[in-house]
């Protein structure tokens, strides 16, 4: 089955934004970022992700047309997506995240390249931007408040930039491991969009992806509550299933999936 990665961000609204560098002291008595479900579970689940390299190459490629030319990142993690981008040839990208030890990790990876901006934004206290896109990879399951999250591109973002999403899909398909990783929700197609209108943006495209993953992950994670990791069992999916179920519903859009992905803009 294919692992879903996670990124955490703050939970609800009203958490304050940190400014300072994650090399300096916090400030006595100040509260750590908000995020929600077990971090080090979270990282687990992302270093589990980076080696099913089909499945990472998927996830990439759909989001990179959207991108345009400086993107912001909300809840990079470990900094994977950021790094297949920039490789293939996107111009620059601001990289954020609310959870200290992984954002330590963006400073270490990132610190020393001029086209990477390293924050730890905090989505309901946006700083006014021009970025061309604002995108999460499995991170809006995570924010307790989702609309006032997306409503945050209309600060972050130039009238018309984009915002991705790709989030985890079926409510059915909620499991043990989705819990305690810090999941509120899981998606449906109506159900995203309606999130998007909600936060006032116009819904450009919207689909399921890897509708054989949502009958593994049922089976796996709701049925027989197992944690996912690379291991064989993922390594003969993302080499055996990953490229046919890729190459079917470039054609076809499933009418289910394991995730659902979406682009819409902030209005003009």
């Amino acid at each position: 089955m294919t692992p879903e990665p996670d990124h955490s961000q703050p939970t609800t609204a009203g958490s304050s934004p940190r400014t300072t560098s994650v090399t300096e002291e916090p400030a006595a008595g100040a509260a750590a970022p908000a995020v929600a479900g077990d971090s080090v579970l979270q990282t687990v689940s992302l270093e589990s992700l980076s080696e099913a390299q089909r499945y990472h190459s998927w996830l990439t490629d759909l989001a990179f047309p959207h991108l345009g030319d400086s993107p912001v990142e909300i809840g990079s993690g470990l900094g994977g997506y950021a790094r297949t981008w920039l490789e293939a040839g996107l111009p620059s990208i601001t990289v954020t995240e609310r959870d200290p030890s992984r954002l330590q990790v963006l400073h270490d990876t990132f610190g020393e390249d001029p086209r990477v901006s390293v924050s730890d934004l905090d989505v309901f206290a946006p700083p006014a931007g021009e970025h061309s896109a604002m995108v999460a990879m499995n991170v809006l399951e995570h924010i307790e408040d989702h609309v006032g999250a997306l409503r945050a591109a209309h600060t972050l973002l130039r009238p018309g930039g984009r915002v991705i999403m790709f989030v985890p899909a079926f409510q059915f398909a909620m499991s043990r491991f989705d819990r305690a990783i810090g999941h509120y929700r899981r998606y449906t197609v109506p159900s995203l969009r309606g999130v998007y209108e909600a936060a006032g943006l116009e819904v450009e495209s919207i689909h399921y992806v890897n509708a054989p993953g949502l009958l593994a992950w049922f089976t796996g994670m709701r049925l027989l509550r197992m944690t996912p990791k690379y291991g064989p069992t993922v390594k003969v999916w993302d080499s055996a299933v990953v490229p046919v179920a890729r190459a079917v519903e470039t054609r076809v859009r499933p009418p289910f999936g394991q995730s659902v992905f979406a682009v819409g803009r902030v209005p003009a």
